[in-house]
């Protein structure tokens, strides 16, 4: 079908919108990553869909339409692999994505993590891990136990880069912003870490991973990290084959401590990260929980 004809269905506004299909989801996405659209038709999408809201059954088909596209990431046979994507940064916070890649890393986990800047104004896990001069992807090879790598969002689809792209032309996020926090990249069975920023994409992005049976655990993260916050405990549930357990719950109570965290800097950043991992600081008591939480995850 044409995408002007699921432009009817979804662009009648919130209340006179109808609801895709995920067969149709998945075929209105895949003319978007395919680019056979004009910029027109995908910004008409992006506001429709805005308006509107994602259920689940439109977010599996989206993300149907993106497996079947991505350029999929080699993992070493038998390796626990974790994903972990980073497209929000830091704005007021440091992006501390890296560090708890790093700490996983050290678990025997292999990390692979992705990304594109989607704001201007914001610090990105990709320059941390510039400034921790840190290898670039070398697609040539298989990801090891052990190893963190970061995947630039375009090598994984270009289409997918110009969909989170719209966000700096017309301001807003658009389903692409779930999307990439929803999806596996790699050949593997992989647990996914997922992240929400506001309570009604805590209840939209856990219905899509119960009816796509994405293994993953979901957490609020920092500034829409897929991390904790280093000042306090957020509530972090598993989803296993369609079912969601909680590993651990919200911290509750007044701050009466906070660490000490550098400026969202990347230099800065990357210099109290390699402090953490060389064991000059202290690992963040709410980053050393999430990693026991990925861990109690992957034995389920």
């Amino acid at each position: 079908m044409s995408i002007s004809a699921y432009l009817k269905e979804i662009g009648r506004g919130r209340d006179g919108a109808r609801a895709l299909t995920r067969e149709q989801a998945a075929d209105l996405m895949g003319q978007v990553l395919d680019q056979t659209v004009s910029d027109l038709e995908i910004g008409a999408f992006c506001l429709a869909m805005r308006i509107k809201g994602e259920t689940a059954h439109e977010m599996a088909g989206f993300l149907d339409a993106a497996h079947v596209r991505l350029q999929r990431i080699k993992v070493a046979p038998s390796v626990p692999c974790v994903v972990l994507p980073s497209y929000n940064g830091a704005r007021k916070l440091p992006v501390l994505t890296p560090l708890l890649a790093h700490l996983l890393a050290r678990e025997g986990l292999a990390v692979v993590m992705h990304g594109t800047p989607t704001e201007n104004a914001r610090i990105t896990s990709q320059e941390v891990l510039q400034a921790m001069h840190h290898p670039a992807f070398d697609r040539t090879r298989e990801v090891q136990a052990g190893d963190v790598v970061f995947v630039p969002t375009e090598q994984l689809c270009p289409g997918l880069r110009q969909l989170l792209d719209v966000r700096r032309v017309v301001g807003l996020r658009n389903p692409a912003h779930s999307l990439v926090k929803l999806m596996n990249p790699c050949h593997a069975s992989a647990l996914l870490i997922s992240s929400y920023t506001h309570p009604e994409y805590a209840v939209s992005m856990a219905d899509t991973l119960a009816l796509t049976h994405t293994r993953a655990i979901l957490l609020r993260g920092t500034e829409g990290e897929a991390v904790a916050d280093p000042r306090r405990q957020p509530q972090i549930d598993a989803f296993i084959q369609g079912q969601r357990t909680s590993l651990l719950p919200a911290q509750a109570g007044s701050l009466t401590h906070l660490p000490d965290l550098p400026t969202i800097h990347a230099a800065a950043t990357a210099e109290f990260i390699q402090s953490v991992l060389h064991g000059d600081a202290p690992v963040p008591a709410s980053l050393a929980a999430q990693v026991q939480a990925v861990l109690r995850a992957l034995a389920m």
